[in-house]
């Protein structure tokens, strides 16, 4: 009987070994393959980037926004399509750039935000926008309203922390 046990024990921690074993190799893998945690020292303050997402803000009757994820914007006058990055146990200033791509030249480049810096390219696709902004519970975000004559097709923005790329969001804008 006492051989009987122990084999019976030595066989159950066989298999919890080997299914340990098992758990922590596949682990390791899932962790390799996640994406790596951006994280930086601004003004003496660590910003690290919780989830950052891409959308279409659309306006109902009574002017209030609605936010939808999606990679695919219809160009539909008056909403808008833009980037919200939430940064972790953040609250301050933070000073971004944005640089929005276009597959051709719009008929009209506006803005309306007063506290920024805006350039475009020689051919009128890129804008670069800079601003500093404060969060709000760690959100930074910007928008672009659409407008008549926005190109249909592929479109990226990269957004930048103090030079550093943070973000790339990469959409097309298609027909409404």
């Amino acid at each position: 009987m006492k051989i009987w046990a122990v084999r019976i024990l030595l066989t159950s921690l066989w298999l919890i070994v080997g299914f340990v074993a098992g758990n922590l190799h596949s682990t390791s893998t899932v962790l390799a393959e996640a994406p790596p945690e951006f994280s930086q020292v601004i003004n003496g303050k660590k910003i690290t980037v919780n989830k950052s997402e891409f959308g279409v803000k659309i306006f109902n009757s009574q002017g209030k926004a609605n936010f939808f994820p999606t990679t695919k914007v219809p160009l539909k006058k008056g909403d808008a399509y833009g980037w919200r990055i939430h940064l972790q146990n953040y609250r301050g200033k933070v000073k971004w750039r944005e640089v929005l791509r276009l597959p051709k030249t719009p008929e009209t480049w506006a803005t309306h935000e007063k506290d920024e810096n805006f350039s475009l390219s020689a051919d009128g696709t890129t804008a670069i926008t800079k601003r500093t902004q404060t969060s709000i519970n760690g959100v930074i975000e910007n928008f672009w309203k659409i407008a008549p004559g926005d190109p249909l097709g592929k479109h990226k923005i990269e957004v930048y922390i103090d030079d550093r790329l943070i973000e790339t969001f990469e959409f097309e804008t298609v027909e409404f």
